[in-house]
């Protein structure tokens, strides 16, 4: 499977970001495979279907997708019924653009693990968002003294706006705590998972309490530690199940099971399904989709 990299554009400024269309990007490649950068995709015409971290994404007039590093995706898209604008960024771009390292993190629709990657909106308000990300390639082709500063103000005003309205349509708070607890506990999870499944082990990597942990998580996201460590953990080896070609007792040693059957009997308790089961459930969606093309 294959990584796309980020490539720095030839924009008048050299920033890791840029504002592509259809024309830059193939979606007629069906094979399966992710990036090293984050995406925003503004669909105003399509037809088809994409399959991102195993959910199945019907695209149409008004979709936006929300893509994270490293995950995969394939596209069943209609290439004569699509029109689509995508920005793209790397997180080491985004965190030292706005001088905040969980930037990339307050964001409800990255990292998300819950919640579908997408949201749906109107004609008015698809325009209202394509004529910001026109204005920000516009400062990218031609770029002034001043640039950087317009840049930043309307690439947070588009992600912030994003992230009200996917808030919204989710039903889901935009609160904030007095601490970055919850936010840190979900960027160390991204970079521990595979060695670090208690939650004692990232309250000591913190330096606070497992209570103050969990109380600083009901805040932030309404749920407990424990299960946002859980649904982490899950993706994990959903994706190393679909996306490697690792047995399951590999998988259950690389992510630190002292036994495979406990790494099976939690999946089990997650998903209703055993690996295997879930495998084929997966093999079935993807042949489906294969055997029943756009035209």
């Amino acid at each position: 499977m294959k990584t796309i990299k980020f490539h720095k554009t030839e924009c008048g400024v050299d920033f890791l970001l840029n504002v592509l269309t259809e024309k830059d990007i193939d979606y007629t490649d069906t094979g399966t495979f992710d990036t090293d950068y984050f995406e925003i995709l503004f669909f105003k015409e399509a037809r088809g279907i994409l399959i991102l971290n195993q959910q199945e994404i019907e695209l149409k007039a008004g979709s936006i997708i929300f893509i994270s590093p490293f995950q995969k995706r394939n596209w069943r898209l209609d290439s004569d019924n699509l029109q689509v604008t995508s920005l793209v960024f790397q997180e080491a771009f985004l965190n030292d653009f706005f001088a905040d390292k969980l930037f990339t993190y307050r964001l409800l629709y990255f990292y998300q693990l819950v919640h579908p990657l997408e949201m749906n909106v109107d004609k008015d308000e698809m325009l209202k968002y394509c004529n910001l990300l026109t204005e920000i390639k516009m400062e990218l082709l031609n770029s002034e003294t001043d640039s950087v500063h317009i840049i930043r103000s309307l690439l947070y005003y588009l992600l912030q706006t994003l992230n009200r309205r996917y808030a919204n349509q989710h039903v889901l708070s935009l609160k904030k705590s007095g601490n970055n607890f919850a936010f840190l506990f979900k960027n160390l999870m991204e970079i521990h998972i595979k060695e670090k499944q208690r939650i004692g082990d990232y309250a000591e990597m913190l330096g606070i309490s497992r209570i103050t942990l969990n109380k600083a998580i009901k805040v932030q996201f309404s749920t407990t530690a424990t299960q946002l460590l859980k649904q982490r953990l899950l993706f994990e080896i959903q994706n190393l199940l679909l996306h490697s070609n690792k047995t399951i007792n590999e998988i259950a040693y690389e992510l630190n099971f002292s036994e495979p059957n406990h790494m099976m009997r939690f999946f089990k308790t997650q998903t209703s399904q055993t690996p295997t089961e879930f495998i084929n459930s997966m093999t079935k969606t993807h042949i489906k989709t294969e055997t029943n093309p756009i035209n």
